[in-house]
Protein backbone atom coordinates (compact mmCIF):
# COMPACT_ATOMS: atom_id res chain seq x y z
CA UNK A 1 0.00 0.00 0.00
CA UNK A 2 1.57 3.26 -1.17
CA UNK A 3 1.68 6.19 1.24
CA UNK A 4 0.14 9.37 -0.13
CA UNK A 5 2.32 12.03 1.54
CA UNK A 6 0.32 14.92 0.13
CA UNK A 7 -2.98 13.60 1.44
CA UNK A 8 -1.46 12.75 4.80
CA UNK A 9 0.02 16.30 5.10
CA UNK A 10 -3.37 17.85 4.32
CA UNK A 11 -5.13 15.75 6.95
CA UNK A 12 -2.34 16.37 9.55
CA UNK A 13 -0.69 19.75 8.78
CA UNK A 14 1.04 20.25 12.14
CA UNK A 15 3.97 17.82 11.58
CA UNK A 16 4.63 19.27 8.12
CA UNK A 17 4.59 22.84 9.43
CA UNK A 18 6.95 21.92 12.26
CA UNK A 19 9.33 20.19 9.81
CA UNK A 20 9.44 23.21 7.51
CA UNK A 21 9.92 25.51 10.47
CA UNK A 22 12.91 23.49 11.67
CA UNK A 23 14.40 23.51 8.17
CA UNK A 24 14.02 27.30 7.92
CA UNK A 25 15.73 27.81 11.29
CA UNK A 26 18.59 25.47 10.36
CA UNK A 27 19.00 27.26 7.04
CA UNK A 28 19.14 30.69 8.70
CA UNK A 29 21.69 29.50 11.27
CA UNK A 30 23.83 27.83 8.59
CA UNK A 31 23.72 30.94 6.41
CA UNK A 32 24.82 33.14 9.31
CA UNK A 33 27.78 30.87 10.17
CA UNK A 34 28.83 30.30 6.55
CA UNK A 35 32.42 31.55 6.05
CA UNK A 36 32.71 34.51 3.69
CA UNK A 37 35.91 34.22 1.65
CA UNK A 38 37.19 35.78 -1.52
CA UNK A 39 38.94 32.60 -2.64
CA UNK A 40 37.44 29.11 -2.34
CA UNK A 41 38.98 26.62 0.07
CA UNK A 42 40.48 24.37 -2.57
CA UNK A 43 43.90 22.79 -2.90
CA UNK A 44 45.53 23.64 -6.23
CA UNK A 45 48.79 21.68 -6.36
CA UNK A 46 51.44 24.34 -7.05
CA UNK A 47 55.00 23.89 -5.79
CA UNK A 48 57.86 26.40 -5.89
CA UNK A 49 61.56 25.55 -5.90
CA UNK A 50 63.75 28.43 -4.70
CA UNK A 51 67.54 28.17 -5.01
CA UNK A 52 69.87 30.98 -3.95
CA UNK A 53 73.50 31.44 -4.96
CA UNK A 54 75.12 34.55 -3.57
CA UNK A 55 76.72 36.78 -6.21
CA UNK A 56 75.59 34.73 -9.21
CA UNK A 57 74.36 36.55 -12.32
CA UNK A 58 71.01 35.60 -13.92
CA UNK A 59 72.77 34.12 -16.97
CA UNK A 60 74.82 31.82 -14.75
CA UNK A 61 71.77 30.77 -12.75
CA UNK A 62 69.89 29.95 -15.95
CA UNK A 63 72.53 27.61 -17.35
CA UNK A 64 73.77 26.04 -14.12
CA UNK A 65 70.59 25.80 -12.03
CA UNK A 66 67.28 26.75 -13.65
CA UNK A 67 67.56 24.51 -16.72
CA UNK A 68 68.47 21.49 -14.59
CA UNK A 69 65.56 22.17 -12.23
CA UNK A 70 63.09 22.58 -15.11
CA UNK A 71 64.27 19.39 -16.81
CA UNK A 72 63.85 17.46 -13.58
CA UNK A 73 60.43 18.99 -12.83
CA UNK A 74 58.99 18.21 -16.27
CA UNK A 75 59.71 14.55 -15.70
CA UNK A 76 57.44 14.37 -12.65
CA UNK A 77 54.10 12.66 -13.24
CA UNK A 78 51.10 15.01 -13.38
CA UNK A 79 52.95 18.25 -14.14
CA UNK A 80 50.90 20.79 -16.12
CA UNK A 81 53.07 23.92 -16.34
CA UNK A 82 56.63 24.81 -15.35
CA UNK A 83 57.66 28.46 -15.19
CA UNK A 84 60.78 30.13 -13.81
CA UNK A 85 61.88 33.60 -12.78
CA UNK A 86 65.50 34.60 -12.22
CA UNK A 87 66.99 37.58 -10.43
CA UNK A 88 70.42 38.35 -9.03
CA UNK A 89 71.37 35.40 -6.91
CA UNK A 90 67.94 33.73 -6.81
CA UNK A 91 66.19 31.26 -9.12
CA UNK A 92 62.50 30.48 -8.51
CA UNK A 93 60.78 27.68 -10.45
CA UNK A 94 57.02 27.21 -10.14
CA UNK A 95 55.60 23.76 -10.89
CA UNK A 96 51.83 23.49 -11.42
CA UNK A 97 50.24 20.04 -11.34
CA UNK A 98 46.98 18.76 -12.82
CA UNK A 99 43.88 19.35 -10.72
CA UNK A 100 43.17 16.36 -8.54
CA UNK A 101 46.81 15.66 -7.76
CA UNK A 102 47.27 15.46 -3.97
CA UNK A 103 49.28 18.48 -2.83
CA UNK A 104 51.41 16.43 -0.42
CA UNK A 105 52.33 13.97 -3.16
CA UNK A 106 53.22 16.86 -5.50
CA UNK A 107 55.62 18.32 -2.92
CA UNK A 108 57.23 14.95 -2.26
CA UNK A 109 57.63 14.20 -5.99
CA UNK A 110 59.30 17.56 -6.62
CA UNK A 111 61.53 17.14 -3.57
CA UNK A 112 62.64 13.70 -4.80
CA UNK A 113 63.34 15.10 -8.26
CA UNK A 114 65.49 17.87 -6.78
CA UNK A 115 67.39 15.33 -4.67
CA UNK A 116 68.22 13.34 -7.79
CA UNK A 117 69.88 16.34 -9.50
CA UNK A 118 71.59 17.78 -6.42
CA UNK A 119 74.97 16.55 -7.61
CA UNK A 120 74.50 18.42 -10.92
CA UNK A 121 74.01 21.78 -9.19
CA UNK A 122 76.86 24.03 -7.98
CA UNK A 123 78.24 23.15 -4.57
CA UNK A 124 78.10 26.69 -3.18
CA UNK A 125 74.33 27.12 -3.50
CA UNK A 126 72.06 27.28 -0.50
CA UNK A 127 69.89 24.25 0.15
CA UNK A 128 66.89 24.33 -2.25
CA UNK A 129 63.67 25.52 -0.62
CA UNK A 130 60.64 23.51 -1.82
CA UNK A 131 57.26 24.85 -0.71
CA UNK A 132 53.61 24.41 -1.59
CA UNK A 133 51.77 27.54 -2.72
CA UNK A 134 48.53 28.22 -0.87
CA UNK A 135 45.96 29.81 -3.20
CA UNK A 136 44.16 31.50 -0.33
CA UNK A 137 47.50 32.64 1.09
CA UNK A 138 47.16 36.34 0.24
CA UNK A 139 46.83 39.19 2.70
CA UNK A 140 43.19 39.99 3.38
CA UNK A 141 44.03 43.31 5.03
CA UNK A 142 47.18 45.44 5.16
CA UNK A 143 48.01 48.05 7.79
CA UNK A 144 50.67 50.73 8.06
CA UNK A 145 52.39 51.45 11.39
CA UNK A 146 54.14 54.69 12.28
CA UNK A 147 55.51 56.10 15.52
CA UNK A 148 56.99 59.60 14.96
CA UNK A 149 59.47 59.44 17.84
CA UNK A 150 60.89 56.05 16.82
CA UNK A 151 63.38 55.10 14.13
CA UNK A 152 62.52 52.74 11.28
CA UNK A 153 64.51 49.97 12.95
CA UNK A 154 62.61 50.39 16.21
CA UNK A 155 59.22 50.35 14.47
CA UNK A 156 60.25 47.26 12.50
CA UNK A 157 61.23 45.47 15.70
CA UNK A 158 57.92 46.55 17.28
CA UNK A 159 55.95 45.06 14.38
CA UNK A 160 57.94 41.82 14.38
CA UNK A 161 57.89 41.32 18.14
CA UNK A 162 54.79 42.99 19.59
CA UNK A 163 52.24 43.34 16.77
CA UNK A 164 52.96 39.97 15.19
CA UNK A 165 52.85 38.20 18.55
CA UNK A 166 49.53 39.81 19.45
CA UNK A 167 47.80 39.14 16.11
CA UNK A 168 48.98 35.55 15.76
CA UNK A 169 46.96 34.78 18.87
CA UNK A 170 43.76 35.89 17.11
CA UNK A 171 41.58 33.00 16.00
CA UNK A 172 41.75 32.54 12.23
CA UNK A 173 45.04 34.40 11.64
CA UNK A 174 47.57 32.20 9.86
CA UNK A 175 50.44 34.65 9.38
CA UNK A 176 51.45 38.27 9.84
CA UNK A 177 54.06 39.42 7.31
CA UNK A 178 55.91 42.73 7.48
CA UNK A 179 56.57 44.88 4.39
CA UNK A 180 59.08 47.70 4.39
CA UNK A 181 61.12 48.65 7.40
CA UNK A 182 64.54 47.22 8.14
CA UNK A 183 66.08 44.08 9.60
CA UNK A 184 68.78 44.14 12.23
CA UNK A 185 72.25 43.40 10.93
CA UNK A 186 75.62 43.10 12.64
CA UNK A 187 78.09 44.34 10.04
CA UNK A 188 81.79 43.44 10.15
CA UNK A 189 83.78 45.80 7.91
CA UNK A 190 87.29 44.43 7.49
CA UNK A 191 90.28 46.77 7.22
CA UNK A 192 92.28 45.75 4.12
CA UNK A 193 95.57 47.27 5.26
CA UNK A 194 95.40 45.41 8.59
CA UNK A 195 94.62 42.12 6.84
CA UNK A 196 97.57 42.52 4.47
CA UNK A 197 99.99 43.40 7.26
CA UNK A 198 98.90 40.42 9.36
CA UNK A 199 98.87 37.97 6.44
CA UNK A 200 95.23 36.90 6.68
CA UNK A 201 92.42 37.02 4.12
CA UNK A 202 88.76 37.98 4.41
CA UNK A 203 87.78 34.37 3.68
CA UNK A 204 89.83 33.18 6.67
CA UNK A 205 88.13 35.67 9.00
CA UNK A 206 84.70 34.72 7.67
CA UNK A 207 85.40 31.03 8.16
CA UNK A 208 86.57 31.52 11.74
CA UNK A 209 83.59 33.70 12.69
CA UNK A 210 81.19 31.20 11.14
CA UNK A 211 82.81 28.30 12.99
CA UNK A 212 83.19 29.93 16.41
CA UNK A 213 80.21 32.26 16.75
CA UNK A 214 77.60 29.54 17.11
CA UNK A 215 75.68 27.72 19.86
CA UNK A 216 75.64 23.92 19.63
CA UNK A 217 74.22 21.00 21.54
CA UNK A 218 76.72 19.05 23.61
CA UNK A 219 74.69 15.95 24.31
CA UNK A 220 73.53 14.83 27.77
CA UNK A 221 75.23 14.48 31.13
CA UNK A 222 74.34 12.60 34.29
CA UNK A 223 73.80 14.78 37.36
CA UNK A 224 72.99 12.67 40.38
CA UNK A 225 70.12 10.38 39.48
CA UNK A 226 68.95 12.45 36.51
CA UNK A 227 70.13 13.71 33.17
CA UNK A 228 70.65 17.23 31.91
CA UNK A 229 71.34 18.52 28.44
CA UNK A 230 74.70 20.12 27.75
CA UNK A 231 75.03 23.12 25.47
CA UNK A 232 78.15 24.78 24.12
CA UNK A 233 77.49 28.54 24.02
CA UNK A 234 80.08 30.17 21.78
CA UNK A 235 77.89 32.89 20.24
CA UNK A 236 78.64 36.46 21.25
CA UNK A 237 75.92 37.89 23.48
CA UNK A 238 76.92 41.54 22.94
CA UNK A 239 78.69 43.67 20.36
CA UNK A 240 81.64 44.06 22.74
CA UNK A 241 81.87 40.30 23.03
CA UNK A 242 81.95 39.98 19.24
CA UNK A 243 84.62 42.65 18.79
CA UNK A 244 86.84 40.87 21.33
CA UNK A 245 86.61 37.56 19.49
CA UNK A 246 90.09 36.13 18.96
CA UNK A 247 91.09 35.57 15.34
CA UNK A 248 93.90 33.06 14.72
CA UNK A 249 96.66 34.48 12.50
CA UNK A 250 99.41 32.68 10.57
CA UNK A 251 102.31 31.61 12.75
CA UNK A 252 100.14 30.87 15.77
CA UNK A 253 99.46 34.52 16.54
CA UNK A 254 96.12 35.93 17.62
CA UNK A 255 94.35 39.25 17.24
CA UNK A 256 91.02 40.57 18.41
CA UNK A 257 88.42 41.17 15.74
CA UNK A 258 88.28 44.88 16.61
CA UNK A 259 91.95 45.17 15.57
CA UNK A 260 91.25 44.11 11.98
CA UNK A 261 87.64 45.21 11.47
CA UNK A 262 84.97 47.70 12.45
CA UNK A 263 81.86 46.07 13.95
CA UNK A 264 78.59 48.00 13.89
CA UNK A 265 75.10 47.12 15.06
CA UNK A 266 72.67 48.59 12.54
CA UNK A 267 70.11 47.84 9.88
CA UNK A 268 70.47 45.66 6.82
CA UNK A 269 70.24 47.09 3.34
CA UNK A 270 66.60 47.83 2.53
CA UNK A 271 65.12 45.51 -0.08
CA UNK A 272 61.54 46.76 0.15
CA UNK A 273 59.74 49.88 1.28
CA UNK A 274 56.23 51.08 2.08
CA UNK A 275 54.84 54.61 1.87
CA UNK A 276 51.57 56.14 2.99
CA UNK A 277 50.69 59.65 1.78
CA UNK A 278 54.30 60.14 0.73
CA UNK A 279 55.69 59.18 4.16
CA UNK A 280 57.78 56.07 4.76
CA UNK A 281 55.98 53.62 7.01
CA UNK A 282 56.29 50.03 8.12
CA UNK A 283 53.42 47.93 6.81
CA UNK A 284 52.21 44.43 7.61
CA UNK A 285 49.71 42.09 5.98
CA UNK A 286 47.37 39.70 7.77
CA UNK A 287 46.79 36.26 6.23
CA UNK A 288 43.78 34.19 7.23
CA UNK A 289 43.90 30.49 8.03
CA UNK A 290 42.19 28.03 5.76
CA UNK A 291 38.52 27.46 6.54
CA UNK A 292 37.92 30.79 8.32
CA UNK A 293 35.86 33.73 7.14
CA UNK A 294 37.68 36.76 5.76
CA UNK A 295 35.14 39.06 7.40
CA UNK A 296 35.34 37.42 10.82
CA UNK A 297 39.14 37.41 10.84
CA UNK A 298 39.35 41.06 9.71
CA UNK A 299 36.92 42.17 12.42
CA UNK A 300 38.83 40.24 15.10
CA UNK A 301 42.12 41.77 13.93
CA UNK A 302 40.65 45.29 14.00
CA UNK A 303 39.45 44.79 17.58
CA UNK A 304 42.84 43.44 18.63
CA UNK A 305 44.62 46.42 17.08
CA UNK A 306 42.32 48.84 18.90
CA UNK A 307 43.26 47.18 22.18
CA UNK A 308 46.95 47.27 21.24
CA UNK A 309 47.00 50.95 20.24
CA UNK A 310 45.39 51.99 23.51
CA UNK A 311 48.63 51.06 25.29
CA UNK A 312 50.84 53.14 22.98
CA UNK A 313 49.64 56.77 22.69
CA UNK A 314 52.03 57.64 19.84
CA UNK A 315 51.23 54.52 17.84
CA UNK A 316 49.33 55.10 14.59
CA UNK A 317 47.87 52.11 12.72
CA UNK A 318 46.15 52.86 9.40
CA UNK A 319 44.43 50.46 7.04
CA UNK A 320 45.89 50.88 3.55
CA UNK A 321 44.45 47.89 1.69
CA UNK A 322 41.66 45.39 2.20
CA UNK A 323 40.00 42.64 0.17
CA UNK A 324 37.30 42.10 2.78
CA UNK A 325 34.84 44.71 1.56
Amino acid sequence: MALNISAWSIRKPIPSLVLFGVLIVLGAVSLKTLPITQMPNIDIPIVTVTIAQTGAAPSELETQITKNVENAATGVVGVKHVTSSISDGVSVTTVEFQLGTPADRAVNDVRNAMANIRSQLPRNIEEPSIQRVEVEGMAIVTYAVSIPSWTTEQVSWFVDDVVTGALQGVRGVAQVKRAGGADREIRVSLLPDRLISLGITAADVNEQLRATNVDLSGGRGEVGSGEQTIRMLAGAATIDGLTNTAIVLPGGRRAALKEIATVTDGAAEARSFARLDGRPVVAFGVFRAKGFSDVAVAEAVAKKLQTLTSGYPDLSVSEIDSTVR
